[in-house]
């Protein structure tokens, strides 16, 4: 895993669609994403994320093929720290409020997400006891 790396938005969806099809040509990337870019643009940003050392690209014929090196938990793993703190002033309890008024979660993922909040419970129990 690398460092994980601050994304400008458009950055960050060049790498989304690496980080779910694995890699990409320009062509391929730019006909992947959502927004209206041209094969220029797409290419310079993967110039800019390569010299960021996010990607790096392999020769593939008269194309180079991008290959994500920035692992996508890390990346998420700064950017939520980011939002966090920026957005809520850090607090958790209001991210969570607003992430499941604005994305309700099935039963499923309310299951799991009570038993992570159950063990960061017990595991703070755990160190109250120890102090």
């Amino acid at each position: 895993m690398t460092n994980p790396t601050e994304f400008t938005d458009r950055e960050l969806g060049i790498m989304g669609v690496l980080w779910r099809n694995g890699s990409g040509t320009v062509a391929e990337v730019r006909e992947a994403l959502d927004w209206d870019v041209g094969y220029t643009t797409v290419l310079k940003l993967l110039q800019i994320l390569e010299e960021k050392g996010a990607v790096r690209h392999e020769a593939e014929g008269r194309a180079y093929r991008y290959i994500p090196v920035t692992d996508a938990d890390d990346a998420g793993s700064l950017a939520l720290r980011r939002l966090l703190d920026t957005v809520f002033g850090g607090s958790a309890e209001l991210a969570l409020a607003r992430l499941v008024s604005e994305a309700p979660p099935s039963q499923a993922e309310l299951a799991r997400m009570r038993a992570l909040l159950d063990e960061l419970s017990d595991d703070e129990g755990e160190e109250d006891e120890g102090s």
